[in-house]
C-alpha cells in the first residue's frame, strides 16, 4: 500500500518513530477495531485511535448524549445533546478524517448480539460501564477469537487490561471477575461519580495499548492477561497478571464442549 502525500504528512511524526515506521503505519491503516461504548473511556480512545491512523472502526452504543456526559465525553458538544452517541461520534469522525471506514450499531449489545457486532474485528476495546455488558462482550471475544482490551474507571480509580482468552495459555476477562457479575445490577459512574480526567487517562492508555497490540512486537510484548491499575489520587500505576482459571466457563475446561 502506498500512502498519498497527504496521508504521509498527516502521520509523519508517527512514522518516524522506529517502533512504528512505514510498516506499522500500514498495519494500523488496515486494522479494524470495534469500540464498545462511546462514553468517558470510548470518547478519548476514539480520538487517539483515529489520530493514530486506525483505518476501520465499528462503533457500538445505544445511548444518547446528555448534558451530564460533557465533562468527560470529549467528542461531544452541547449541540449533540439528545442525539444518539453513535450518530454524534460519526459526525465527529467525518470532520476529523473522512477516509475512515465505519460500521455503526446504535443498539444495545448483549450476549446474543455481541458475536455479530464484533465479527471481523482485529481487536475489541470495551469501555462500557456494567459488568453484564462487559462479560457479554468478553465471552463473544473468546468465541470469535478476537483479543479484548477492557477499560474501566470510577472516581479516582481506573483499570486497563489486555485479554486473549481464546489462546490456550491466556486468561479471559471472566477469569478476572468470575461469574458473580452477570446480573446487570452493579454500580455505575452515575452512582459512584467520576473525575473527567480519570476517564481521559484510562481511555488514552487503552488507545495506546491498542496501538501496541496491533503493531506488536515492534512496541513490546502484548502483555496479555495483564491488568494496569490507575490511581489518580497518588497518582500512580501498578500492574498484575491475571491467572487463567481452569474452571472458567468461558475459556477454561468448564466451557469446553465435551459431547
Amino acid at each position: 500500500m502506498e500512502f498519498s502525500p497527504e496521508r504521509l504528512d498527516r502521520f509523519a511524526r508517527q512514522i518516524v518513530i522506529p517502533e512504528v515506521g512505514g510498516a506499522g503505519q500500514f498495519t494500523l491503516a488496515q486494522a479494524h477495531v470495534a469500540l464498545v461504548g462511546l462514553g468517558g473511556i470510548g470518547s478519548p480512545a476514539l480520538q487517539y485511535l483515529t489520530g493514530a491512523g486506525i483505518g476501520r472502526l465499528t462503533l457500538i452504543d445505544d445511548g444518547k448524549v446528555e448534558l451530564g456526559n460533557l465533562h468527560r465525553q470529549t467528542i461531544y458538544s452541547e449541540r449533540d445533546i439528545g442525539h444518539g452517541k453513535v450518530v454524534a461520534a460519526s459526525r465527529w469522525l467525518a470532520n476529523f478524517d473522512h477516509k475512515l471506514t465505519l460500521t455503526l450499531h446504535d443498539r444495545r449489545i448483549d450476549a446474543e448480539s455481541a458475536p455479530g457486532m464484533i465479527a471481523g474485528a482485529d481487536l475489541v476495546l470495551d469501555g462500557t460501564d456494567t459488568f453484564a455488558t462487559r462479560l457479554a462482550v468478553a465471552d463473544a471475544c473468546v468465541a470469535e477469537g478476537v483479543p479484548l482490551l477492557s477499560a474501566a474507571v470510577g472516581r479516582f480509580q481506573g483499570q486497563v487490561g489486555a485479554f486473549a482468552g481464546h489462546l490456550p495459555d491466556q486468561a479471559c476477562y471472566r477469569c478476572y471477575v468470575g461469574d458473580a457479575f452477570d446480573a446487570d445490577d452493579c454500580d455505575t459512574c452515575a452512582e459512584d461519580g467520576m473525575l473527567g480526567a480519570m476517564a481521559g487517562w484510562a481511555g488514552t492508555l487503552a488507545a495506546l495499548q491498542a496501538v501496541r497490540l496491533l503493531v506488536a512486537p515492534a512496541m513490546g510484548e502484548p502483555q496479555w492477561s495483564t491488568l494496569h491499575l490507575l490511581d489518580g489520587l497518588a497518582p500512580s500505576m501498578r500492574s498484575f497478571r491475571v491467572a487463567k482459571d481452569p474452571g472458567c466457563r468461558t475459556c477454561g475446561a468448564a466451557g469446553e464442549d465435551v459431547s
